[in-house]
């Protein structure tokens, strides 16, 4: 792929040049030109002096010595007779022998040169793309997961309360000449239907974005999450203003499953959360003196936090040695 940037069309010499100027492609082979006169002269002759140096020395041997009247040096062998030019092959021999070994290493040598001075920051590059790959699958992933959570959630509970509903209105509706107080007691029973209906919808409804994280942000949300946990929790908050929607959500979740880890696993009787915002980064730190132990691996809730994050190019850190405290740090980029 052309690594240049296109030059603007129908412009004139001057602009053509200070386009040529700014492109960081063009300050990359003006670096190459005395890298490569230098350093990778010397990588690149290196290679093609071992391999063919030594067809001179065989060549003296077989009777190139007689052309040349005075003492022809080969290397550091002085060429004078016969004998003395089979000690140029036998030089040449160990030339070959050299560059048998010798010659991969050179050119390699050579060839990451180039690339380390031509190459830029291709593999910075490439290793955005494999990272962006990665955490689009895990994000389509989760998502579809999240929306099958959400099709039981509502078959198996809200949808099938409704329809429970339903039916007993049609009951009541027949019952209500013949036998009003059975169909008293079932309007009672639609009633408390009902009422467990909305509460799963509600429920549902919180899972998917909670209503106080959208109208009073991540600070206040975090602090309706504590209180209703069994754990004593107390909630630090320094948050200079609202950030974008996404990251609240995300920041917030996994503080969620943070929490529910440590309330289930953990063993604690105390948890302190602190969300603050420096340096760009939005912060949220959970700690609990429970028993630690805490690790980041397959099928563990934290694996799952860490997926969902890297979809933000956020992180997360654990400190849980053996016997407590555990500390868990997420970090999500943001404005």
């Amino acid at each position: 792929p052309v690594a240049y940037r296109p030059l603007p069309r129908g412009a004139n010499p001057w602009t053509r040049t200070v386009a040529l100027l700014r492109d960081p492609a063009t300050w990359r082979d003006l670096r190459w030109l005395p890298v490569d006169m230098t350093a990778g002269f010397v990588t690149a002759l290196l290679p093609a002096v071992l391999l063919l140096y030594p067809l001179e020395g065989f060549a003296l041997a077989i009777g190139l010595w007689r052309v040349f009247p005075d003492t022809y040096w080969y290397g550091f062998v002085p060429v004078t007779g016969q004998a003395s030019a089979f000690g140029a092959a036998a030089l040449g021999l160990v030339l070959l022998f050299l560059a048998h070994f010798l010659n991969p290493r050179l050119l390699g040598v050579h060839f990451r040169l180039t690339r380390a001075v031509l190459g830029g920051n291709q593999r910075e590059l490439a290793e955005r793309v494999r990272v962006l790959t990665e955490t689009r699958r895990d994000a389509v992933d989760a998502s579809a997961a999240e929306l099958r959570r959400i099709e039981r959630d509502l078959h198996d509970g809200a949808q099938a309360r409704l329809v429970a509903v339903g039916m007993d209105l049609g009951t009541i509706e027949a019952l209500l000449d013949k036998d009003p107080a059975q169909a008293k007691v079932l309007i009672a029973q639609a009633r408390k239907s009902s009422v467990e209906a909305l509460s799963e919808l509600r429920e549902l409804v919180r899972g998917i974005h909670p209503p106080v994280l959208a109208e009073r942000g991540l600070g206040d949300a975090v602090r309706a999450l504590a209180l209703r946990l069994p754990v004593t929790t107390e909630v630090s908050v320094d948050l200079p203003g609202r950030a974008q929607a996404p990251v609240e959500s995300a920041a917030y979740f996994a503080v969620s499953e943070v929490l529910t880890n440590a309330v289930k696993h953990s063993g604690a009787d105390r948890i302190w959360i602190d969300l603050h915002q420096a340096d760009g980064m939005l912060r949220a730190s959970v700690t609990d003196n429970g028993k630690g132990g805490a690790v980041i691996g397959a099928g563990s809730g934290l694996a799952g936090v860490e997926r969902r994050l890297g979809t933000f190019d956020g992180v997360l850190a654990v400190s849980s040695p053996a016997g407590g405290p555990t500390m868990v740090t997420v970090e999500i980029p943001c404005a």
